[in-house]
């Protein structure tokens, strides 16, 4: 497993993150998240992510458990808030985030995370005022560091432009992958020139990349775009993004690998990226994509792949 530094934070972290956004405490039974959690540090992954919004607690609450009994140093804890925990509590003012990071912290079992990060941006709340709570959260030692996920450049340029004597964000969580690749043209830039990482999203393209789908098919029936979740992959399911796709079975072939690391590959080879999050419902499909990390792809089969989703891709 790689390890790389998390912008400017000091704080080291895995090339692949564990993921656990409609997974652990809602959608998977806690035997099965426990045994994908026990295979993310066997394969060396340190850093998992996580969010209060997820299950409204949930997951959290299944990590706070699953983690017990590990060394607390031994890994890297991101969680986030902003969506939604009642009718009332939400966003990202100065109360909010005090009483959502003491909460998480209850839930995780924890006396700090090691990254806070804004799930998206406020703009009901004045950007001082998050900015203030934020940095109060690491002074007090409830956070090592902060971050934020799909803040467009304008906002993180107003962000850092705080820091000092605010706490300056260190991490920037948007959604990329070879099929979605909209913050190469300001968010990563802007990013690197901050000595921000990327925790990046959906590398497999909520799955379309791993070539499980086909053109003019029906979607495998134990597959995210068989149940609820096909309302979040319309503009990937389109038969000129599927038939592109399955070209690149020939690439994954001679590189020796598996389309989904291919993809994962492409991601972390990528300038400014940091880490890539994966979910997984079972050991096997976490250990298959976390080898991507460890896999040497002649990066020019990993261009040829770019050429090919040229003409589909999100930009």
């Amino acid at each position: 497993m790689q390890y790389r530094q998390l912008g400017d934070s000091g704080i080291e972290v895995s090339a692949i993150c564990l993921g656990s956004w409609l997974t652990y405490g809602v959608g998977v039974d806690d035997s099965a998240g426990r045994a994908c959690v026990d295979a993310a540090f066997d394969a060396g992954i340190n850093f998992i992510d996580t969010a209060n919004v997820y299950g409204r607690g949930a997951t959290e609450e299944f990590l706070g458990r699953a983690l017990q009994g590990r060394a607390r140093d031994s890994y890297v804890l991101a969680t986030k808030l902003f969506f939604p925990m009642s009718d009332s509590d939400k966003g990202l003012s100065r109360a909010q985030v005090a009483k959502q990071i003491d909460a998480s912290l209850t839930r995780l079992q924890t006396d700090h995370v090691d990254l806070y990060q804004c799930h998206r941006y406020d703009p009901d709340t004045p950007l001082e005022e998050t900015m203030d709570a934020l940095s109060e959260v690491v002074r007090s030692g409830k956070a090592r560091a902060i971050g934020f996920s799909e803040w467009a450049p304008e906002q993180i340029e107003a962000a850092v432009a705080l820091a000092p004597p605010s706490v300056k964000f260190v991490s920037s969580q948007p959604q990329y992958s070879l099929l979605w690749r909209r913050p190469e043209a300001k968010v990563i830039p802007v990013s690197m020139a901050n000595g921000i990482g990327q925790i990046v999203w959906s590398p497999l393209a909520m799955g379309v990349l791993s070539g499980k789908y086909a053109a003019a098919a029906a979607p495998p029936p134990d597959s995210r775009a068989a149940g609820e979740d096909a309302h979040f992959m319309g503009r990937y399911l389109t038969d000129p993004v599927l038939e592109a796709v399955q070209r690149l079975t020939p690439l994954a072939d001679k590189a020796g690998c598996t389309m989904a690391q291919l993809a994962i590959a492409w991601v972390l080879a990528q300038p400014g990226i940091t880490s890539a999050i994966i979910g997984a419902s079972r050991p096997e499909q976490l250990k298959e994509t976390a080898a991507a990390a460890d896999r040497a792809i002649d990066p020019a089969l990993l261009a040829e792949a770019a050429a090919i989703l040229e003409g589909v891709r999100i930009s």
